[in-house]
């Protein structure tokens, strides 16, 4: 690893030695998951701190880990060619969209950060975890870096992620009178309601969905040594 990631991790530690956070690097830079209610806090010294001097958020997202590292399409088992890569397992329309709906695990939906410093040219992701009971309340950034608030909206829209403290927290992609968040892993990728015309009504008229779930690429997940090899190799560079 380079040198400004090492010399980062051990300052982010030093800071922040009563705050739980973690700390990782590899070859894309330094990670550093904050506990939800030090998200603020830490944010402004990241911003305040001559030691950091992030004075740049350059994006937040949100992320959504239900079914992470859950390939669709097994390879482990099956034979390398032909059909008999799919028959096992979760392949292309073996699952239904309320079967995921059910599913619960913990730390599924994360806020992160990519923060920059001009002054510096250091990079680092921050990133905190929003609560796994009740609503998706994480403290908005706005007040630290005033350029995060259609950042905040986005994945408001898409993740259905609240930043508590935004002024003006409403939909910026999707259509009005949207239902659901489009980014989560448990909405359907065809939709819930479908848009049609009814010539006995003469007009459009909104309806469930006729079409038959079905994944169209599924997610493979490899772990041969090709990819074991160059997983390490990347490490150790």
């Amino acid at each position: 690893m380079s040198s400004y990631k090492r010399q980062l991790s051990k300052e982010l530690a030093s800071h922040f030695a009563d705050i739980e956070i973690q700390i990782s690097e590899n070859q894309h830079g330094v990670t550093c998951v904050v506990p939800l209610d030090s998200w603020v806090e830490v944010a402004k010294v990241l911003r305040d701190d001559r030691d950091f001097d992030f004075d740049q958020c350059m994006d937040i997202c949100a992320v959504d880990y239900l079914s992470y590292g859950e390939p669709e399409w097994p390879t482990d088992d099956v034979s390398s060619t032909g059909f008999s890569r799919g028959i096992r397992g979760k392949g292309p329309g073996r699952f239904t969209w309320n079967e995921r709906r059910r599913e619960s695990i913990p730390n599924r939906f994360a806020v992160v950060a990519q923060l920059l410093s001009l002054n510096k040219n250091h990079r680092l992701t921050l990133k905190c975890y929003a609560p796994d009971e009740g609503m998706l309340v994480v403290p908005s950034l706005i007040d630290i870096w005033p350029s995060v608030n259609w950042f905040e909206r986005e994945a408001f829209d898409l993740f259905g992620i609240i930043f508590q403290g935004h002024p003006d927290l409403r939909r910026i992609l999707t259509d009005y009178g949207f239902i659901g968040h489009p980014f989560r892993k448990d909405f359907p990728l065809i939709g819930n309601v479908e848009v049609k015309y009814d010539q006995d009504k003469g007009r459009v008229v909104y309806q469930p969905v006729s079409i038959e779930p079905r994944v169209l690429v599924p997610k493979t997940i490899r772990r041969d040594s090709r990819y074991v090899d160059n997983m390490n190799d990347q490490e150790n560079s």
